[in-house]
């Protein structure tokens, strides 16, 4: 069965989604109205819709880190996770978690940052060596 994700949340300004999600992550703008955008947010579709964003904590216990829950993210091998790091430091991303090793010699050793979009909603990129890793136990 072939599938893709989608997933729909709140942002206050389609203006501002456009040049974050469309400008900063680099994401395929698709359909939209005058109350919502979607994308192409690598593969999958995200659906932003005009709203208050959703409240968020930093509860999620990830290794020696507490990070934000609920958060969406998004697993890349290495290099592109890499790329996309750069790309936020060069557009001046405020890091709520830099980007990092993490789980460094165990299985599941991955790359992470967590940054916020303009909104508040959390966001979770991972980079692997190898994709097929990402379920190691």
């Amino acid at each position: 069965m072939k599938a893709l994700f989608h997933l729909a949340y709140h942002v206050t300004d389609l203006d501002a989604a456009r040049a974050f999600y469309g400008g900063v992550l680099g994401c395929r703008e698709g359909r939209s109205t005058d109350t919502w955008v979607d994308f192409d947010f690598f593969g999958h579709q995200i659906s932003l819709h005009l709203g208050e964003p959703f409240k968020t904590t930093d509860t999620g216990h990830v290794g020696e880190h507490l990070v934000p829950m609920p958060h969406l993210g998004l697993i890349l091998q290495r290099a592109d996770w890499q790329a996309m790091a750069d790309r936020l430091q060069a557009a001046g991303t405020a890091f709520v978690i830099e980007p990092q090793l993490r789980f460094a010699g165990q299985p599941g050793e991955q790359w992470t940052m967590f940054f916020r979009d303009p909104f508040g909603n959390p966001i979770e990129i991972k980079g692997f060596e190898d994709l097929a890793s990402v379920y190691a136990a």
